[in-house]
């Protein structure tokens, strides 16, 4: 598959990240202070850089679990299909579960996970995404903790990829088709 020529413009640099994710961190610290562990459940593959930011920063405990599913391919839009590419390794019930997500769009794919993780039995589960477009939203649903609201854009950047590229760059940026 070609992918049409584009341009990224940075939209949200590495110093604002880096901020942001320090007071999730403090707020996911005390919010969950009395729990024995958190369970951090990454959301795979867009989240990787942000849930390795954010377990540095949170002072508690943690226990780090990835998660998989798919519902982009190598679109720009959502197909509305959730597939879970690959499940958590431990098990979750009666534990304390913060799910890291790249970003709320549609809510589709996290409606979907979120409704799976609950049929295990957590004794909380809670939602933290780098990057919400409430425009986009489909589905009614809302992480806990957000780092950035943005307009609809399509982004890459902090882990998040066109057709699996620009993962790397340390910033957010804005796709522009040329």
């Amino acid at each position: 598959m070609s992918q049409k020529p584009y341009e990224i413009d940075q939209m949200i640099s590495a110093k604002q990240i880096a901020a942001r994710v320090e007071e999730l961190a403090t707020e996911i610290s005390r919010e969950f202070a009395a729990t024995e562990k958190l369970v951090v459940v990454g959301l795979l593959r867009g989240s990787f850089i942000f849930i390795a930011d954010l377990v540095r920063e949170i002072d508690l405990a943690v226990e780090v679990d990835f998660l998989e599913a798919s519902s982009y391919g190598n679109s720009t839009q959502s197909s509305r299909e959730v597939r879970i590419l690959k499940d958590l390794s431990g098990k979750i019930e009666g534990r304390d579960v913060l799910v890291v997500e790249d970003i709320v769009d549609t809510g589709f794919t996290l409606h979907h996970v979120l409704q799976m993780l609950l049929a295990r039995n957590p004794a909380r589960l809670e939602v933290c995404a780098l990057l919400d477009k409430p425009s986009r939203r489909e589905v009614d649903i809302r992480a806990r903790w957000t780092g950035f609201e943005i307009p609809d854009e399509f982004v890459v950047g902090y882990g998040i990829d066109y057709a699996q590229r620009n993962r790397n760059l340390p910033y957010i940026g804005k796709v522009r088709f040329t």
